[in-house]
């Protein structure tokens, strides 16, 4: 400024005023004044522009957390908001700030045309703070329904967008980086065989006696369709939890998927309390669309493991409730007896329909309960439907679950379809004389006799060389 002007003037024209007389305190609160007006935003900007946030673990922050880190960021009305709103305004906030935000999960591709991406840790339920993928790199890289990307995050451009956070960048599909990824095989071009390569239940991590009953008498393989049939409280919640927790504890490289349909919630925490394994679930609060949306995407992802040369194993509860669910989500067509619509066990069919070893590598493997004996009509019919297409079957008898002998499984009616190729020659001798004593005890004595060889014998071997007695 000019030598000549007035100090008043100065003062009225400069931006901040550094005075070089008077008390110290005043001249340290105007270099801090300068500070905050022309240096501290740019501090910032570059201090946000290096940060990065990853949206699954924000997912995983208590409520409270994240309501200190919207007042944090001045953001209005932040206690009031849904969970998931929250977080939306959050990473809007920080993207509007310049910091990278980061996410992974599943692609979902909806009717409308739209490709959005689910979190596995929330079972794939459909968020308002799920991104949104562009059609580009749909196309670019041949993605599928049920891939697993991470991806870099923006702001919506665009009013087709919807106001959702969008991918603006693929990371990595499936594990590899995006730009070395390249689309396998489709799955519905893969050659099926016959289960060969067998699954061994019986353990000593739990030590259930039901896992070497059902490795006597319906030894599992790989890419098996299996059939549990159960009356109510006959037991099959139970058993198909510990089939997950002896598959988990035999084989730890195997992709477990428990999916639960319809379900009581405390049945829910009960398996991710004691099973090690994912488990997708919907529980009888939901409305039925949702058991058919979860179902949907959980098959798409088995399906593209398998794609990968992975062994999958789904583990379903129950195939009555999945063929509910898309029957009650059926629009127009005939009804058929029951209330079942025509159409109504279609996508149930494909779902149970999928199991298959496959020769190119990788199988998946459908274990699914399914109910009778309920005073439903609905449920008798998919009962029959579905009764001769798999090639295992487990029958858990009423009369034994009343009289309180567990597993209840009807020996008689149980069986696995070619298992001579999964036991070894020696052994499927011995377990075929096994089978022949059995048939010969009337009714449930059969089982007994079973169990009471099992508990005298350290392991199934050691039973088979020795005989029942």
């Amino acid at each position: 400024m000019a030598a000549q002007m007035p100090t008043d003037e100065k003062i009225r024209r400069a931006d901040v005023v550094f005075w070089n007389e008077g008390a110290r305190v005043r001249l340290s609160s105007q270099i801090q004044v300068f500070y905050n007006t022309w240096l501290a935003p740019e501090a910032k900007a570059l201090q946000a522009r290096s940060m990065i946030f990853n949206l699954n673990e924000l997912r995983q922050l208590p409520l409270n957390e994240l309501i200190a880190m919207a007042s944090a960021a001045e953001l209005r009305n932040a206690v009031g908001l849904p969970r998931a709103e929250l977080i939306y305004e959050l990473m809007r906030f920080h993207l509007g700030a310049g910091a990278q935000v980061q996410a992974a999960g599943v692609l979902e591709f909806l009717p409308d045309g739209s490709v959005s991406l689910r979190d596995a840790a929330r079972s794939f339920r459909p968020c308002k703070d799920d991104p949104l993928l562009p059609h580009d790199p749909v196309r670019n890289h041949g993605l599928r329904p049920g891939q697993a990307v991470t991806a870099k995050l923006r702001l919506p451009r665009q009013s087709r967008e919807n106001g959702r956070l969008v991918v603006d960048a693929l990371l990595s599909i499936e594990g590899k980086p995006a730009e070395q990824y390249t689309a396998p095989k489709d799955f519905d071009r893969l050659t099926p065989l016959i289960p060969r390569e067998r699954l061994i239940l019986e353990n000593n991590v739990n030590k259930a006696a039901s896992m070497r009953v059902l490795d006597l008498i319906t030894p599992l393989g790989l890419g098996q369709r299996a059939l549990i049939v159960a009356p109510p409280r006959g037991g099959k919640t139970v058993l198909l939890k510990t089939i997950a927790s002896s598959l988990r504890a035999n084989y730890p490289d195997l992709d477990l998927l428990i999916l639960l349909l319809d379900e009581r919630p405390e049945e829910v925490t009960d398996f991710e309390e004691t099973v090690d394994a994912p488990v997708y679930a919907s529980t009888f609060d939901e409305p039925s669309k949702r058991h058919a949306q979860l179902s949907d995407l959980v098959l798409e992802r088995a399906r593209r493991l398998v794609e990968q040369g992975r062994n999958v194993v789904i583990m379903l509860d129950s195939l009555t409730r999945l063929a509910r669910g898309y029957n009650a989500n059926q629009i127009g067509g005939r009804t058929m007896s029951g209330g079942l619509g025509s159409n109504a066990l279609e996508k149930p069919r494909k779902f149970f329909g999928a199991a298959r070893n496959v020769e190119e590598g990788g199988s998946l493997t459908i274990i699914a309960t399914c109910l009778v004996d309920t005073e439903s009509r609905m449920d008798e019919i998919i009962f029959e439907e579905f009764k001769g297409t798999g090639n295992m079957e487990i029958r858990l008898d009423r009369e034994l679950a009343e009289r309180r002998i567990y597993p209840a499984i009807s020996i008689p009616q149980s069986g696995t379809r070619n298992d001579d190729r999964l036991y070894h020659p020696d052994e499927l001798v011995r377990v075929l004389q096994l089978r022949r004593q059995l048939a010969s005890v009337p009714g449930w004595e059969g089982l007994e006799m079973l169990q009471r060889n099992i508990a005298a014998t350290q392991n199934n071997a050691e039973l088979l060389l020795r005989g029942l007695r």
